[in-house]
């Protein structure tokens, strides 16, 4: 009888599954491969927040003045495409743009100095009529917690408000006022509509052929998203502008103008800005008209926000544009805890720009990853 023979390890049959080890081990090096990479992507956002928080003061102005050019561009287009040199086209566009600010900052100003102190009068009778209500039954909160309760209130809302204050502008220095900011903006939004066209052909020589063709093709899908969506929103919050605004006229509700004005401008906050907006138009109407009316109001903004939700929204903006809640929610989050108000702005269309690049990047990994067509000559 022949003695078995002993298989050395390059003997072993093909088919022989690997050892438990060397795929533990495998799992190991796959792992530790990514977190490095985690690690350093992380490293680069660091980096990235770290220069644009050193920046700001000069990338604040460039952002704004890159919103306002979407909107001003059709316009500009227009009156390009009809002789105009694209120096005074962009200059008409910008004074426009620059003359309905002003109008809008003289229309809702006098209302405000107005009827501020009525609705302070108002609104410190109804706090009274509240605190009555509280003291008596069934709650019958004593006095002294009440005043604490009030000073906690009052104290917070004072923090807030410096919060707020200051995180308009967050980190522009203190030279550097509102006025010079606005004034930044116009003249970048004028360079940017007017020379705008030049930028992408001034790319592509700069990259060369092959890179220049990936960074055009995603700019402009950038900025055919970003003019869709900041030109979209206007249009959204403009209709909910004036049909809350008009309920609010029609219910002789103080300061009608000026909550007109913030329902239109917290339109760019989607979810949050539709709700500060609509909770203040609420409590003005309470403190001033009382329960019924803001009863009233509050049905009348609800009725409105669903017909943004569930017609506006999907009928006006493309598919390609909208984002998850979710990520809306994030994004403004993240925007206004770093950037305050202002970021909480552009949170929103900072989002949607990097979805177009991530979309970008996904199909040119399915053009690397996808099967060669079968040559139709193999099949005769």
């Amino acid at each position: 009888m022949s003695e078995p023979k002993i298989e050395s390890g390059r003997d072993k049959p093909a088919d022989t599954p690997p050892d438990r080890g060397t795929i533990i081990g495998q799992g190991i090096l796959w792992l530790a491969k990514w977190s490095l990479c985690i690690v350093a992507i992380a490293a680069g956002a660091w980096v990235l927040g770290f220069v644009i928080a050193k920046f700001w003061v000069a990338l604040l102005p460039m952002a704004l003045a890159l919103v306002v050019s979407t909107v001003l561009w059709p316009p500009t287009r227009f009156l390009t495409a009809r002789g105009l040199p694209p120096a005074l086209a962009a200059s008409i566009t910008t004074v426009g743009f620059l003359g309905i600010l002003a109008g809008v900052i003289a229309l809702i100003v006098p209302s405000v100095v107005d009827q501020a102190p009525e609705l302070a009068d108002r609104s410190t009778e109804g706090i009274n009529k509240v605190r009555q209500w509280l003291e008596g039954p069934p709650l019958n909160i004593r006095e002294e917690q009440l005043n604490s309760a009030v000073d906690a209130i009052i104290s917070r809302l004072q923090s807030s408000a410096e919060r707020i204050a200051t995180g308009v502008f967050t980190g522009v220095s203190t030279a550097t006022s509102a006025i010079v900011t606005l004034f930044l903006v116009l003249v970048l939004t004028f360079f940017f509509v007017k020379d705008g066209p030049k930028l992408l052909p001034w790319l592509h020589s700069i990259l060369g052929t092959r890179s220049g063709r990936h960074i055009e093709e995603v700019l402009n899908r950038v900025w055919v998203t970003l003019g869709g969506f900041i030109r979209t929103q206007a249009l959204v919050s403009l209709i909910d502008a004036v049909l809350i605004g008009g309920g609010l006229v029609v219910l002789g509700v103080p300061l009608a103008a000026v909550l007109t004005v913030l329902t239109f401008l917290g339109g760019f906050i989607p979810i949050v800005g539709a709700f500060v907006a609509g909770a203040l138009a609420v409590l003005v109407a309470l403190v001033s008209k009382g329960v019924t009316t803001a009863l009233i109001v509050l049905a009348i903004i609800i009725v409105v926000q669903q017909l943004e939700g569930n017609v506006l929204q999907p009928v006006l903006q493309s598919r390609s544009m909208q984002l998850h809640a979710v990520v809306v929610l994030l994004a403004i989050t993240v925007g206004g805890g770093l950037y305050g108000i202002v970021g909480a702005f552009l949170a929103v269309p900072t989002a949607a720009v990097l979805a177009v690049v991530l979309r970008y990047l996904g199909e040119q990994i399915d053009l690397r990853t996808a099967e060669p067509a079968p040559d139709p000559g193999e099949d005769e």
